[in-house]
């Protein structure tokens, strides 16, 4: 446990810098938003680019490894979904807060932490969680907040579904570099060369803008932000592991993976959608801010636990 947590602080070592650059302003919001934007469109792109590049589609499709872990993320998204209808609250807002109990920053935090923690061969599994966050849920956020607003499953929300579906380079990335790998043709070496300094900004820019992100994040509606930080850094890892280990059992690997990648804070992309929609983002933010806080000592907690399946 000791050796995880102290191998995982350098990651919350400068998310905690890109916090202090943030809080004293030495990065301001507007900075912080471009940092964000380079890295996510730029760096994150080329490094999943790569990684899958290099894996086959065999190892990117795991099909028991797809249903475990959506089976798990289901059950953390109904179980939000039931605790928001028991509140009152209406389907765009629970929808939100669900989507807070259910989906980590695996892109930003979780893809870069694991390859270094677990190796190389977390990558594969790793692309399989990230795929069915971007795919399954970010799709379902939209639907369901269109749908509470009385505009159904029409046209108009399919459309905003695909579009979102094209547009995030995660997904392109991803799509691109199976795409590669399946023609069999190695990376020429100045590619390769341009791809790996290039995502090599990734790790460290993604940490830095998490943290510079977080210093514009309130602490409001706190009795809630805990709810939801309790449901993603607890109760999402632990369905996910009845997912992964009894419900559609997987290997022991692959598995540990997996309920590592549950254990991660919420992401900031949920923040940005529940902003976009204006829907609910105070809370959204404090449980972006509470949750990244205590992942510091849950993430190596799970982590630990996870490795010793």
């Amino acid at each position: 446990m000791a050796d995880i947590f102290f191998r995982t602080l350098p990651f919350f070592a400068i998310i905690g810098l890109g916090y202090w650059a943030g809080r004293t302003r030495f990065f301001t919001e507007e900075a912080t938003a471009y940092l964000t934007k380079f890295v996510f469109f730029f760096p994150l792109s080329a490094m999943i680019f790569r990684f899958a590049a290099n894996l086959s589609f065999a190892e990117v499709f795991d099909p028991n490894l797809i249903l475990g872990y959506l089976a798990g993320t289901v059950a953390v998204y109904l179980i939000a979904t039931a605790v928001a209808a028991l509140r009152g609250l209406d389907v765009p807002t629970a929808a939100v807060e669900a989507q807070c109990a259910a989906i980590g920053n695996v892109g930003f935090l979780g893809l870069p932490m694991m390859a270094i923690l677990f190796g190389e061969a977390s990558i594969g599994p790793m692309m399989v969680v990230l795929s069915v966050d971007l795919v399954v849920f970010s799709s379902l956020i939209v639907i369901l907040i269109n749908a509470g607003r009385g505009s159904g499953l029409g046209p108009r929300t399919l459309k905003l579904v695909a579009m979102g579906l094209v547009r995030n380079p995660m997904i392109v990335a991803i799509v691109a570099g199976l795409a590669w790998s399946a023609s069999a043709q190695p990376i020429p070496a100045p590619v390769n060369d341009f791809l790996s300094i290039l995502g090599g900004a990734a790790t460290p820019g993604a940490l830095f803008a998490i943290g510079a992100s977080l210093a514009s994040k309130s602490a409001e509606r706190m009795q809630v932000a805990v709810w939801l930080s309790f449901a993603k850094l607890v109760l999402h890892p632990l369905c996910v592991a009845i997912g992964v280990l009894w419900l559609v059992p997987v290997a022991s690997f692959p598995a540990s993976v997996a309920i590592a990648a549950a254990s991660l804070p919420v992401a900031g992309n949920v923040y940005m959608l529940a902003q976009h929609y204006n829907v609910a983002p105070h809370r959204v933010s404090a449980a972006i801010l509470i949750s990244t806080a205590l992942s510091i000592l849950t993430v190596p907690l799970a982590i630990a636990w996870a490795s010793g399946l």
